[in-house]
C-alpha cells in the first residue's frame, strides 16, 4: 500500500472517529426547538413540553424559540437553514406538506432542507353544523348539499388551512357544491357557526368538544380512523358513510438536512421515550391530543405521503398558489 493511501485512510479513519466522538457526546450545550407560530398555542405547549422531557433526560437545555409569522413558514425557514449539527430542530404542524402546493416561492424545500425526526401528536378533527341544518348525519348532510348545489357554506379558519381543505375534500369526495367562508382563525368560525351565520365548520376536536356537550353546534362526524375519548358518540367518518375522509392536525419534530444520523436516531429515542411516558400521556390526552411516534424514515414517508394528498386535494378546489 503507497504512502498517500495510507494518509487517505488515516484521514478517513480520523474523521469517523471524530464524527462519532461529537456523536456519542451530544448534546454539549443548549438545543433550541424553533416553534414557528405565536406562544400560548398546542404547537407551543407541545414544544415546551417535548423540550422540558428532552432537557431531564439529556441533561442539557431545549428551549423553545417561538418564531412565528406567514402562517409558519419564517420559523420553519429558519430553522431549515440553520446549521445541520443537532442544535436547531423545529416542530412543524401539516404546514410542511401544504407549503409546496400553497406557495409559489417557498424559501425553503420542507423535502430536501429538512430531515424528519418523528411525529410527535396528533389533533383530529371534526365535522360541525349548526342546528338548523337538516340533517341529523354525513349522509344526510351529503344528500342536502346535492339537493341545494352552492347554497350551504362552510368556514374554516383561513384560506389553506386544515380546516379548509377538510372541507373541501370532502366536496371532491361527495361530489357537493358548498361555499367556502374563511375567517382568521376557527375561534371566530365557531363564533359564527354557533351564531347561524355559517352551516358548516371543520375544527379541532379539543376546541369544539363543549360546544357539542352544550348542544350549541351539532357533531357528524370525526375524521379520524377512530373515535374520540371526549365525544365517545360521534362516529367516525367512515363510520358515517365516508371513506378517505380523515384529517388529522399532526406535529413532528424536524432537524436540518445534513443533521449526523446518529444524533437524528438519538432524538428519536429521547422523543419516543418523553411522548410516551404515563403522566405526559395523561396530560396530552386530557387536552385532547394524542401522542404519536414513528421512525424517521416512517415520518418521510408520511410528509410525502400528505404532500401529495393536500396537492390533490388543492388542485381540484382551485385553491391559487400565493
Amino acid at each position: 500500500m503507497s504512502k498517500a493511501i495510507v494518509l487517505i485512510v488515516i484521514a478517513i479513519l480520523g474523521c469517523v472517529a471524530v464524527f462519532r466522538s461529537s456523536a456519542q457526546g451530544y448534546p454539549a450545550r443548549a438545543v433550541r426547538i424553533v416553534v414557528p407560530y405565536p406562544p400560548g398555542g398546542t404547537a407551543d405547549l407541545l414544544g415546551r413540553l417535548v423540550g422540558q422531557r428532552l432537557t431531564e433526560a439529556l441533561g442539557q437545555s431545549f428551549v423553545v424559540d417561538n418564531r412565528g409569522g406567514a402562517g409558519g413558514n419564517i420559523g420553519t425557514d429558519a430553522a431549515a437553514k440553520s446549521p445541520p449539527d443537532g442544535y436547531t430542530v423545529v416542530l412543524s404542524s401539516p404546514l410542511i406538506a401544504l407549503g409546496p402546493s400553497l406557495y409559489t416561492k417557498l424559501d425553503y424545500d420542507p423535502i430536501k432542507d429538512l430531515a424528519p425526526i418523528s411525529l410527535v401528536a396528533v389533533i383530529q378533527n371534526i365535522m360541525l353544523v349548526h342546528p338548523s341544518v337538516p340533517a341529523k348525519t354525513l349522509k344526510e348532510f351529503i344528500q342536502l348539499a346535492r339537493a341545494r348545489p352552492g347554497k350551504l357554506n362552510f368556514g374554516s379558519g383561513g384560506s389553506g388551512t386544515t380546516t379548509h381543505l377538510a372541507s373541501e375534500l370532502l366536496k371532491g369526495l361527495a361530489g357537493i357544491d358548498m361555499v367556502h367562508v374563511p375567517y382568521k382563525g376557527t375561534g371566530v368560525a365557531l363564533i359564527s357557526l354557533i351564531s347561524g351565520q355559517i352551516d358548516m365548520l371543520v375544527m379541532a376536536v379539543p376546541a369544539a368538544a363543549a360546544q357539542v356537550q352544550a348542544g350549541k353546534v351539532r357533531a357528524l362526524a370525526v375524521l379520524s380512523a377512530q373515535r374520540e375519548r371526549a365525544l365517545p358518540n360521534v362516529p367516525t367518518a367512515k363510520e358515517a358513510g365516508v371513506d378517505n375522509f380523515e384529517v388529522p392536525i399532526w406535529y413532528g419534530i424536524l432537524a436540518p438536512a445534513g443533521t449526523p444520523r446518529d444524533i437524528i436516531n438519538r432524538l428519536n429515542l429521547e422523543l419516543t421515550k418523553a411522548v410516551t411516558a404515563p403522566d405526559v400521556r395523561e396530560r396530552l390526552t386530557t387536552a385532547g391530543v394524542e401522542p404519536m411516534t414513528n421512525t424517521p424514515e416512517q415520518f418521510a414517508n408520511f410528509i410525502k405521503s400528505e404532500t401529495v394528498r393536500y396537492a390533490k386535494v388543492i388542485k381540484d378546489a382551485g385553491i391559487k398558489p400565493e
